[in-house]
């Protein structure tokens, strides 16, 4: 599914990390939410998550 060459990868989920880790192998980044409990608008919650554009441009340009 994707290349084993292409290890620079980028995983965006807003339910839960596990299981990400075999895509985004060590020299990946993961953009999301690693804990639960959290009640309020979505704006909200994927803000205080850090779950934006921002944050995935930062993660993606950190890996080049």
């Amino acid at each position: 599914m994707l290349p084993p060459g292409v290890t620079k990868r980028v995983a965006v989920e807003a339910g839960i990390r596990l299981g990400w880790e075999r895509y985004t192998t060590t020299a990946g980044k993961f953009v999301g939410v690693d804990r639960f409990g959290a009640s309020a608008p979505y704006e909200r919650i994927l803000e205080e998550y850090g779950i934006t554009v921002e944050h995935v441009l930062a993660a993606a340009k950190s890996l080049l």
